[in-house]
């Protein structure tokens, strides 16, 4: 996972400077996410690790399926993703994008994972608890993850808040 975030951080930090230069921050943010979603579906995934699909083809396959998604920058973007074999970058690239995008907007994106459903207040509450603590405005998904045992795991980019009873366990094992 870094090996694939230092790979990918030269094509999202080219983006997003691309991107506040003619001020689609939006627009390559969507376009990201688009083309990331396409190239991890199941059976585009077979299709793009098939050797004997050449690159014209598939570049041409994602295009025509993203052409409403993505403008010509964007297309540009894919075509050198194609030509240099580095299509599975793309999730990392929108990832680091977000990221990129959120610290210039002031805020964090959070994934905030919980081991049964939040109500609206207890997401109000840990989202306060994570501007207080993070001194940013916050953005967060919730997820369920059951794994967790009790109590909530908070991702923002590389830091890592974990307040899980799972978590808890595994740092008494290694105390032990």
């Amino acid at each position: 996972m870094t090996e694939l975030a230092t790979l990918a951080r030269p094509y999202a930090e080219a983006a997003f400077k691309r991107a506040k230069e003619t001020g689609k921050a939006n627009e390559w943010a969507n376009a990201l996410q688009f083309m990331a979603a396409v190239v991890q579906d199941p059976d585009m995934a077979v299709i793009v690790n098939n050797p004997r699909v050449g690159s014209d083809r598939l570049l041409q396959l994602i295009i025509d399926i993203c052409q409403d998604h993505i403008d010509d920058e964007a297309k540009n973007l894919l075509k050198l993703l194609v030509q240099n074999g580095k299509l599975k970058l793309l999730s990392n690239i929108s990832a680091l994008y977000e990221q990129y995008k959120a610290n210039d907007e002031g805020y964090v994106n959070v994934d905030l994972y919980s081991a049964y459903a939040l109500t609206k207040a207890e997401q109000h509450k840990y989202v306060a608890m994570l501007e207080k603590h993070l001194n940013k405005k916050v953005n967060a998904t919730v997820s369920v993850d059951k794994s967790l045992i009790g109590g909530i795991r908070a991702k923002a980019g590389d830091k890592v808040i974990d307040g899980s009873v799972s978590g808890q366990l595994h740092q008494l094992a290694k105390r032990l």
